[in-house]
């Protein structure tokens, strides 16, 4: 679980490529759930939380560059 304080440390493109490996590998997590394969299910809720705080921080740089 990374901390939304690294995430704000990261450049945008640097965020956009960390969720996308977040969305992938939690892609790939599911494919496992759904096959009875999934060695570590706890994976699942941190990679969730991790999608939660890139896209927030992500919202948060949006709304700076409105204002």
């Amino acid at each position: 679980m990374t901390k939304a304080k690294t995430f704000r440390e990261l450049t945008d493109e640097e965020l956009a490529q960390r969720g996308r490996e977040v969305d992938r590998e939690l892609f790939h997590l599911r494919m496992q759930q759904a096959t009875a394969q999934v060695e570590n299910p706890s994976r699942i809720r941190l990679l969730r939380r991790d999608r939660a705080r890139v896209r927030t921080v992500t919202n948060e740089r949006r709304r700076e560059a409105d204002d």
